[in-house]
């Protein structure tokens, strides 16, 4: 027999809402950003002490308010000590309620003043010191309109830190990488070295740093001397020499993304220049040409069978329509057990890595402004090996693809040689949801169809003739 339904115990002065259980309010002001759970605290002394039993905290200077930066940072401290230090385990013997919730996740937002770091530092390591923080998040920037050089931050214990806009010393970021020892994901943001003519090294071989993030950094280029635990790096917008970054000792590396237009003084430059054989490991290579000149050049396959021995993923995003797609075969001779491929012809690729897993993907015209000093486009040009038979490709994916002969005969190309195919998707044009383009016409055969029911034939038949290969061809 069902038990009857509780029944609110709601008083005349109170709502049904301040009538649910504690732990029903905190999940309920957990899905509001910190201000507003606050706020929320100051509607009635029934909510007054429920954020301080968030578990889930993230605190941004930007909603405090303050004449200079440090009176800013004065109420920032402030209001993170007070928010912390509710969270911590009461003593023995100190009373109180058990059930205070520690902190799961922390996510702090501030600024590089030195006066304040001291007592962040403290107050949030004696959060992590109870063992139960899951994520722990800075990101740190100098103040607005400020040319702050890199205070070493005080902080030991985060788990992942973004810095913005600094300017680094030759040895800076190896010292903070090697000063915080629970470092696992390091961001860096429109940073710069002092001498930006100079090479970044940085040489971490007892960290545990995990993974490495520069968005247009300024330096010569970025050597990993050695990073024995680094697993994945992402390097997008560098402006000086090619390659951009030179992997040293990287046993664990994993994920490669580098993202970038090059300009008129960057050569382009081959994987093995950049690539280390210690790096066994990698399994996917995210390369994106934001439509402009191609800075890969196709290299014999024996210079990289060993660091791609266990590649299964390669992403070429943003190449430009006119640019032959053969000379990316080498690829399939240089990765013996590579299973997707994934081609795109569009410029409009912001969210196109997750595009790419999940099929959606944006539009194949050119919204992207070309850069005055922008390197001109030319052809690569590569022929693959005439007895090339790879055995492991399962998946081919093009975005941007219409019915013209060069996408068609690229896919015909690997149909050829991948002997293990099991699919190919081709996307056609889709409407551009960064910018406000206009002229995209095509026709419009549903929400989904994004090429005409004739085109869609056109094409199937065109790969299919003379061939006997049973792979699945999908048409978007």
């Amino acid at each position: 027999m069902e038990s009857p339904p509780h029944k609110l115990n709601v008083g005349r002065d109170e709502d049904r809402i301040s009538a649910l259980t504690d732990d029903l309010l905190v999940r309920i002001l957990e899905r509001l950003d910190l201000r507003q759970a606050v706020r929320a605290g100051a509607l009635s002394t029934r909510w007054r002490d429920l954020p301080y039993r968030l578990s889930r905290l993230h605190l941004d200077v930007g909603h405090f308010q303050g004449a200079t930066p440090l009176e800013v940072m004065d109420a920032f401290t402030g209001a993170a000590q007070r928010l912390l230090s509710v969270a911590l385990p009461l003593a023995e013997g100190e009373g109180g309620s058990a059930a205070i919730i520690p902190i799961k996740s922390l996510i702090l937002s501030f600024y590089l003043s030195s006066p304040h770091l001291s007592a962040i530092g403290r107050t949030v390591e004696d959060v992590v010191s109870y063992g139960k923080t899951e994520c722990l998040e800075f990101s740190i920037s100098p103040p607005r309109g400020s040319n702050a050089n890199l205070l070493l931050a005080e902080i030991g214990q985060q788990f992942i830190l973004t810095l913005k806009r600094l300017a680094f010393g030759p040895s800076d970021v190896t010292e903070l990488i090697s000063a915080c020892g629970r470092l696992r994901h390091l961001t860096l943001k429109l940073c710069r070295l002092i001498d930006p003519r100079s090479t970044l090294k940085i040489d971490v071989p007892c960290s545990r740093i995990q993974e490495l993030e520069f968005f247009g950094f300024g330096c010569r280029q970025i050597e990993l001397i050695s990073a024995p635990k680094l697993r994945q790096v992402w390097c997008q917008n560098w402006l000086f020499d090619n390659p951009p970054v030179c992997f040293g000792y990287v046993p664990e590396l994993r994920v490669v993304r580098l993202f970038s237009k090059t300009m008129a003084w960057q050569a382009s430059f081959t994987l093995s220049e950049c690539l280390s054989k210690s790096a066994t490991n990698l399994s996917k290579l995210h390369l994106d040409f934001l439509h402009q000149m191609i800075w890969i050049q196709p290299e014999h396959p024996k210079q990289l069978t060993a660091i791609f021995r266990n590649l299964t993923s390669v992403f070429l995003l943003g190449i430009f329509t006119e640019c032959d797609l053969s000379s990316t075969l080498f690829f399939l001779e240089a990765a013996p057990v590579l299973q997707n491929i994934a081609l795109s012809r569009h410029c409009c690729i912001m969210t196109l890595e997750n595009s790419a897993e999940k099929t959606n993907v944006l539009s194949r015209h050119c919204c992207i402004m070309t850069l005055e000093n922008s390197a001109e486009k030319t052809n690569v040009v590569w022929k693959p090996s005439k007895d090339l038979k790879h055995l492991n490709l399962k998946v081919l994916l093009i975005f941007g693809c219409e019915d013209e002969d060069k996408v068609t005969n690229y896919v015909r190309l690997v149909m050829g040689r991948a002997v293990g195919l099991n699919s190919i998707v081709l996307h056609g044009e889709y409407p551009c949801e960064d910018c406000n383009a206009t002229d995209l016409e095509r026709p419009k055969m549903g929400k989904e169809s994004k090429v005409g029911e004739a085109s869609r034939r056109r094409i199937k038949e065109r790969l299919t003739h003379g061939s006997s290969s049973s792979v699945e061809i999908v048409i978007c």
